[in-house]
This record gives C-alpha cells, sequence and structure tokens, in this order.
C-alpha cells in the first residue's frame, strides 16, 4: 500500500555521465564518429565526470580513451542531454542523465586505450540515425545536425 507512495522520496537522481559527440566535415558532408558499447550498441564516446576537469574536458578525455582523438576541439557548451540506463559490472543498472559536448576532431589515431574493446565508425548524420537505437541520443544528433546545417 505504501510503496506507492513512498517509492519517489527513494528514489535517486538519474547518476551524470559526459559524452563527447565527435565530428568532421569529409568532403563537405558532415560525419560523426560512433563507437560500440560492451554490449555491441552504437552509441557516443561517454563516461563519468572526472575529478578536476570540466565537462567538456572530460568528454574529450573519454573522445581519446574510448575512440582514439588524438586531437580535438570540445565546445565548452554542451548541445543537449539524454536519459538512458547503465548496466554495471555487477549487472544493476542505473539510471544516467548524459550531456553531450560537441567535439571537432583534428586527428585521430590508430592505437588508443581502448582500441581492443571498441569498433568505432565515422558516420553521416542518416547512418548514425539509423545505427543508433536510444531515443534521446537520436533527439541530440537531430539537434545538432540541425545547428550544424543552419551555419
Amino acid at each position: 500500500m505504501w510503496s506507492g507512495v513512498l517509492e519517489p522520496l527513494v528514489q535517486r537522481p538519474p547518476a551524470l555521465q559526459v559524452a563527447a559527440l565527435c565530428y568532421r566535415k569529409s568532403g563537405g558532408v558532415l560525419e560523426v564518429l560512433l563507437i560500440t558499447s560492451s554490449n555491441g550498441r552504437w552509441i557516443l564516446p561517454k563516461g563519468w565526470p572526472i575529478d578536476g576537469l570540466l565537462g567538456h574536458q572530460a568528454a574529450l578525455q573519454e573522445a581519446w580513451e574510448e575512440a582514439g582523438v588524438r586531437k580535438g576541439n570540445a565546445d565548452k557548451k554542451s548541445i543537449g542531454q539524454y536519459l538512458s540506463r547503465k548496466q554495471l559490472g555487477d549487472g544493476v543498472e542505473v539510471p544516467c542523465r548524459t550531456v553531450v559536448y560537441p567535439v571537432k576532431v583534428k586527428a585521430i589515431a590508430d592505437q588508443f586505450p581502448e582500441d581492443d574493446r571498441r569498433e568505432r565508425r565515422w558516420a553521416t548524420s542518416a547512418i548514425a540515425r539509423d545505427l543508433v537505437t536510444e531515443p534521446g541520443l537520436l533527439d541530440v544528433l537531430a539537434t545538432f545536425e540541425h545547428q550544424q546545417s543552419s551555419k
């Protein structure tokens, strides 16, 4: 009887993650860099905030570790955010709010810390929308594409 009433009182807010929306223009065409998650879904490089780094700096660090972005310019202002669920190593799922920072890629490395665990792929916006399954991330990609097309 009381569980429905008390549940909102004991729920924690979503955990915070930061993501890098890595992009480049190739032949005048906008492309974004996607990587595979641990369970094979196509996602953006993302992770937990890092002590001593601002959000955009932590996102750039994740872009290096997970996607091999050796050199890039991360916007200080986020492009948006989305809600998702993160499965931890022990199988527990936690709700996450992921804040996304655009990163203009200048150089990419063949070898990087997680190259043995990740697949990466440059994709046009249309292909990225076909590969990504998280609705909130799809919204962020659409917002980014719209902003880039109006520049």
